[in-house]
């Protein structure tokens, strides 16, 4: 999708020039160093205390249009770049959750400098099978990928003198609303009890009621099948249904990407074929290449880490890396339609799969999913952040060098901020899955760490009924997308509620209940605002007043986190 046309404006003259060295250090030091950090340490707070973190792309790109913004429409390109790097440092802190798993379990921790390296090589060959996959979800299936249009939309306006004007009541509004919403539901109680998200509320308005109201779909089904759940012996009466819904909801993604990838396949190999008898019409051959010779050194890399250094076994290490092309394709394209990266649940996956070649040690388990745990993060990561630079037309290899430089810090920082926080607050030593009720320390539920140590603490029973759960999820995958393809529907009811998108449908199994009803419902009201007040002819198509305003609450909700995380920070330091 092309920029807006906008009259270019000379840059600062205290500026370095663009392409010079020394704006692509001013770059790397606002990314990967100011503001990466800034991300990293919310999304460290966010996955101790809740166990889940808010990603940083619009916060990035919101906070990095600011250093760009003396370049004139051109820094929109810089700008992305900073949030590439600085979202890589991000994701790769929240994931310092890790570290607690191995406390709870009494696991010895390796030296840091293993850790990170072990991290680091992970990291990498994240960024490259996401960037893989990119030609195919980001420019073939044009998923929307939410915050990376809403960072579009923010750079686009913020370097945009005419569309500012236009953009800014939408998104500094939306900006306001979701960060009082974010201070007040941490605050809040009553907030909290009703899943109040702004930041869920505002992908709700990006992506519209068709992929909302699927969600919602997804989440009453699950819903509905508790009391057989129960009955089966899969679910106690008093667990929640996404503990096998996730299951599902995993296996519903594959099932429709299988379809969906042979189909992709069998249309592109014609082309394919025509390219390789005509070599001299092939754009930049060794990008391929060399991308593809980029995941396999870290792939090897991260196998060799981690039976060296770590003592793991070769087999499930291979294991694990193989299975990262799996899921980040599935969570690459949950996050295309939802915002969603269910990278906790590919972790449960794959101790599930281990276990059923044959895994019984906990700690093999926890290393070998450190692996899909950490690449499925940068990977989608990367999926997100081009999807930005696609739309903004921003260069495919810088956006790639940015991401690397952001794994390099990120690495380090993720162990950490991990034994900061751990050390400051002793609380987070404790196993709260051997915690009873009134013993469970408030303000920390380290959701995250609970399901990651309650899945390893499985492997030394084996638990049939989860792998028939992904079967029962690829089978209803395939059979949904299949009827999609061959009746095509196009009323709202049969296409939202009778067949929805397997893609869209699977967003309820991975959360509550309350996180699909604010996700329906900001995705009813941004077909109607969209309705009533289409995008401007003279703005991109996807830069609705709608879009603009859900990128502004999931913006307002990341500066809330922040502060929350930065708060916490200096508690902990005093």
């Amino acid at each position: 999708m092309p920029p807006s046309q906008a009259s270019p404006r000379a840059r600062r003259r205290w500026l370095p020039a663009e392409g010079s060295w020394r704006y692509h250090l001013l770059l790397v030091a606002a990314g990967a160093l100011v503001l990466g950090p800034l991300a990293g340490v919310t999304a460290a707070y966010m996955n101790f205390s809740l166990g889940f973190f808010v990603g940083g792309q619009v916060l990035a790109g919101l906070l990095g249009s600011a250093v760009t913004a003396g370049y004139g429409a051109s820094g929109r390109h810089g700008a992305n770049y900073i949030q590439t790097a600085a979202a890589s440092v991000a994701a790769m802190s929240g994931l310092g959750v890790l570290l607690q798993a191995m406390a709870w379990m009494g696991m010895p921790q390796p030296p840091a400098w293993q850790l990170m390296l072990y991290l680091g090589c992970i990291g990498m060959l994240g960024a490259g099978v996401g960037m893989l996959y990119t030609p195919v979800l980001v420019e073939r299936m044009r998923l929307t990928y939410p915050s990376g249009l809403a960072v579009a939309n923010i750079l686009r306006a913020l370097t945009d003198p005419a569309l500012l004007r236009r953009s800014v009541k939408q998104l500094g509004g939306g900006m306001g609303i979701g960060l009082v919403a974010g201070l007040a539901t941490a605050r809040l109680a009553v907030l909290g009890a009703i899943g109040m998200s702004a930041s869920t509320l505002g992908a709700g308005l990006v992506v519209g009621a068709r992929i909302g109201v699927p969600a919602l779909t997804g989440g009453l089904i699950g819903l509905a099948l508790k009391p057989w759940f129960v009955s089966a012996g899969w679910l106690q009466a008093d667990d929640a249904p996404r503990k096998v819904m996730f299951l599902i909801a995993l296996g519903t993604i594959m099932g429709a990407a299988i379809l969906d990838m042979a189909l992709i396949f069998r249309r592109a190999l014609p082309g394919a074929r025509r390219q390789a008898a005509a070599p001299d019409e092939m754009p930049r051959p060794g990008v391929t290449r060399g991308l593809a010779l980029w995941v396999l050194f870290w792939g090897a890399a991260t196998v060799a880490c981690g039976h060296w250094l770590l003592a793991q076994p070769v087999f499930y290490l291979v294991v694990a890396v193989a299975l990262v092309f799996v899921f980040a394709l599935v969570n690459g394209i949950s996050v295309g339609v939802s915002d969603s990266n269910p990278i906790s649940s590919a972790f449960v996956v794959t101790v599930v799969i281990l276990a059923a070649l044959g895994l019984r040690d906990p700690t093999v388990g926890l290393m070998a999913g450190a692996v899909l745990l950490m690449a499925t993060g940068v990977a989608c990561d990367m999926q997100q952040d081009r999807s930005t630079g696609w739309r903004l037309g921003s260069s495919r290899t810088l956006q790639f060098r940015y991401q690397v430089m952001g794994i390099v810090v990120g690495a380090v920082l993720a162990v950490v901020f991990a034994r900061l926080f751990m050390a400051a607050y002793p609380v987070l030593l404790q196993d709260q899955t051997v915690l009873k009720a009134d013993q469970q320390p408030g303000g920390w539920t380290s959701a995250m760490t609970y399901k990651f140590v309650g899945v390893l603490r499985s492997l030394t029973d084996d638990v049939p009924y989860q792998r028939t759960a992904i079967g029962i999820g690829i089978a209803a995958g395939l059979v949904i997308e299949g009827l999609r393809k061959w009746i095509r529907p196009r009323g709202f009811v049969l296409d939202a509620i009778v067949l929805p998108s397997p893609y869209a449908l699977s967003f309820g199994g991975f959360v509550p209940l309350s996180a699909s009803l604010w996700f329906a419902a900001g995705g009813v009201a941004g077909s109607l605002w969209a309705a009533r007040a289409p995008a401007r002819g003279d703005a991109p198509q996807d830069m609705s007043s709608a879009s603009l305003f859900g990128g502004g609450l999931i913006a307002g909700d990341a500066l809330a986190a922040v502060g929350l995380g930065v708060a916490s920070l200096l508690a902990a330091v005093t």
